[in-house]
């Protein structure tokens, strides 16, 4: 018999806060390197001026509980489950069938990414859509990120936490097929439960794809995929560095991180600012509290070394689609302009033998829920309006 869920909730004791505030005002932060005329203040990494600035205003201007308020108004739970307490938000859909779906972040995310899209994906009406469209929202804090973690336990890759999501859609909460949806490793998870649970989905929408890197496009001469070429090379030469080391020797990035409340956020910003659709400024595309509610998860916690194991595992072990398998499930996708990487379909479709939605988005990147939640809300309900239990 599963384990039955507790209801959680957060609530960070005083002594944490006033610990992070102490550290924060030590804080050393190092000197910029010199830039050249013209040239870009991030080309080196965070920013130390930005940094510097964000850091006064986390000790002396964020509110913490707020942000943590924001998050305790949805049901939240906790249930032992595959050697972890695992956490997650239960937000029950306003319709006349809600549909229950499976909401996944990545990394450096969290389930603050969530708050604002999941009023639209639970309660379209209030937002001027079909109460038809409702979805029952599940969103974990993936095994080993924010409320899911605890000192010591096991660590998980893809495939690890493919498996107990799905334990917990099924298992636990009943749910005899659901609806997914992700980017980043909340992509890859979707489309590894594509393939290795494909009797348990209605479908996955996604908003980065699973693409193994394919010897063949360095002779292909359609146009897409030699954008796509370019475009994955400048980013294996550029913007990797953080893969290798996370992939490679993450306890000893841990101690740094889980010591330095600046460092964390510095090496968080910086992804921030990398992969957002921005003006030159993170905050104009992501809430500067919203980044910092996220980026304080990551320290009160202490979940950083934890949140890198996927990483690690891709390095040593397989790639999350097994070798041999396709993602066969209607998949619908979400193009945004700033995604880190965006295959052309031509790619995706070796992979995604069903795609049956793509759609290139107006603006937007990496954190799509967090940048534009109406917009990816909008997707994934005009996606999963055909797939629904009820029209089957």
């Amino acid at each position: 018999m599963a384990a039955q869920p507790q209801p959680f909730t957060l609530a960070v004791p005083d002594p944490a806060l006033a610990d992070l505030t102490e550290r924060l005002v030590r804080t050393r932060l190092p000197d910029q390197a010199p830039i050249p005329a013209g040239g870009d203040p991030w080309a080196y990494g965070t920013n130390a001026a930005y940094l510097a600035d964000l850091i006064a205003y986390w000790w002396d201007g964020f509110d913490w509980r707020r942000q943590e308020a924001a998050l305790n108004a949805f049901p939240q739970y906790k249930v032992p489950l595959h050697g972890i307490d695992l956490h997650f938000l239960h937000v029950p859909g306003k319709g006349p069938n809600p549909t229950p779906l499976l909401l996944m972040h990545g990394w450096p995310g969290s389930v603050f990414e969530f708050l604002d899209i999941i009023p639209r994906l639970t309660d379209p009406a209030a937002f001027g859509g079909d109460p038809a469209d409702a979805f029952t929202v599940i969103a974990p804090s993936l095994p080993g990120y924010g409320l899911s973690f605890a000192p010591g336990q096991k660590r998980f890759g893809i495939q690890d936490i493919a498996d107990c999501l799905a334990a917990l859609m099924t298992e636990v909460l009943g749910y005899r097929r659901f609806a997914a949806q992700g980017g980043d490793w909340g992509g890859f998870t979707a489309s590894c439960l594509g393939a290795t649970h494909p009797e348990k989905l209605l479908g996955i929408h996604i908003n980065l794809l699973a693409i193994r890197r394919d010897p063949a496009l360095a002779q292909s001469d359609d146009p897409a995929e030699a954008r796509y070429r370019a475009e994955l090379e400048h980013f294996l030469k550029e913007n990797t560095g953080y893969q290798w080391i996370q992939g490679t020797r993450p306890q000893t990035l841990a101690a740094a991180l889980t010591d330095s409340p600046a460092g964390l956020a510095a090496w968080i910003a910086e992804k921030f600012h990398a992969w957002t659709d921005h003006d030159g400024r993170i905050e104009s595309a992501v809430d500067r509290d919203r980044m910092l509610a996220n980026i304080s998860l990551y320290w009160f916690t202490g979940c950083i070394g934890a949140s890198f194991w996927p990483y690690y595992a891709r390095m040593h072990g397989p790639w999350p689609i097994p070798e041999g398998k396709t993602v066969d499930v209607p998949t619908g996708y979400a193009q945004f302009p700033r995604e880190i990487l965006r295959p052309p379909r031509s790619l995706a479709a070796r992979t995604y033998t069903d795609i049956r939605r793509w759609t290139e988005m107006g603006k937007g990147g990496h954190f799509a829920a967090l940048e534009q939640p109406a917009a990816l809300a909008g997707e994934v309900a005009a996606f999963f309006r055909a797939l629904r239990e009820d029209k089957a």
